[in-house]
């Protein structure tokens, strides 16, 4: 007998939270923020028509609760099987749980054939609650800004989206025996922090507005990841105290930027809470001499570098229906 074949399948980029602009909120919106996509670590979900509900693969559990709450929130029925077939890592500041509820969320409209609606979705699984960068990037990739929130209101605007250079590279260094601060204790962890000097924030507007920006407009990869690494410290010396008085989550990420740096990349820094920590090359064969010479040193031991690209897309969603023939 002959039976529908549905597959839907969501492949999201990670993203770097290069940090946030106005942690002051004396104007009225807080946070605002900017993030970039990235090419070679993705969530990728594929969803299939099944009998019962099956879960697979890493983050088998949070995707989960996300399906369920979805379907809940939307009054959906069916079952599937979900297939986590790639996942950014976990709690590293790269956005996993974002890109995994959105692209959950995407793959189930997919294959109920509802129109996309990404920054409705953020809300209603709990994603955005201050970066918008993450939803953002889901539907646009690219560099993008935010906008900040008013209180008790729903995702930030993005405000910006510029394509990233094609030549640029960006050498990612993860840490994996180090998680970031997440969930309640990343509340707690904000509600401990000092107030944030207002000029503080106000230089660091200007840093993206009048430098990063510009900069990336104009492909200077020195005036780009300066303005970075700037930005970086002033929010590096605001959250120390929640990273045991230094900037980075984990010293070896840290020692590693440093020897990175004095061979001759740019703007390092930490990718939201951390671990993960990036510096940036003007080209593939500068990032691969790099990252040689740190493995030639030693300052790659029990880390994982990579050499990225900046991920001028979105997500993407391939849909397969078909017909499946059984002899039975």
């Amino acid at each position: 007998m002959d039976s529908a074949f549905h597959s839907v399948s969501v492949t999201a980029p990670a993203r770097l939270h290069f940090g946030f602009l106005d942690l002051n909120g004396d104007l009225g919106r807080r946070f605002g923020s900017l993030g970039l996509a990235i090419s070679g670590l993705q969530t990728k979900v594929v969803l299939t028509a099944s009998e019962r509900m099956q879960f697979s693969g890493p983050d088998a559990d949070r995707a989960r609760r996300y399906v369920e709450r979805f379907q809940q929130l939307l009054g959906l029925h069916g079952s599937y099987r979900i297939d986590i077939a790639q996942a950014i890592p976990s709690h590293a500041g790269l956005g996993s749980g974002t890109q995994l509820a959105l692209a959950m969320a995407r793959a189930i409209r997919q294959f109920h054939h509802l129109p996309a609606d990404t920054r409705g979705d953020a809300v209603r699984l709990g994603r955005g609650g201050r970066s918008g960068v993450g939803v953002g990037l889901f539907d646009r990739g690219g560099l993008v800004v935010d906008g900040g929130r008013w209180p008790g209101e729903g995702v930030a605007p993005i405000i910006s989206r510029m394509a990233f250079p094609e030549d640029w590279r960006i050498i990612v260094v993860l840490d994996p025996s180090h998680k970031g601060i997440h969930g309640d204790d990343e509340r707690a962890a904000f509600a401990r922090l000092p107030a944030f000097d207002a000029a503080d924030s106000g230089r660091i507007c200007r840093l993206v507005l009048m430098q990063a920006l510009p900069a990336l407009a104009e492909a200077d990869l020195v005036s780009f990841a300066t303005a970075i690494n700037q930005m970086q410290k002033i929010l590096g010396a605001h959250f120390a105290p929640l990273q045991g008085g230094a900037p980075f989550a984990s010293p070896a990420v840290q020692a590693a930027l440093a020897f990175l740096e004095g061979e001759g990349a740019c703007g390092g820094g930490q990718s939201s809470w951390g671990p993960t920590g990036f510096a940036f090359a003007e080209s593939p064969e500068q990032a691969e001499q790099l990252v040689a010479s740190a493995e030639r040193h030693g300052r790659c031991q029990g880390l994982d570098i990579r050499i990225c690209r900046g991920l001028n897309r979105g997500a993407l969603v391939d849909e397969t229906i078909a017909a499946a023939v059984s002899n039975s």
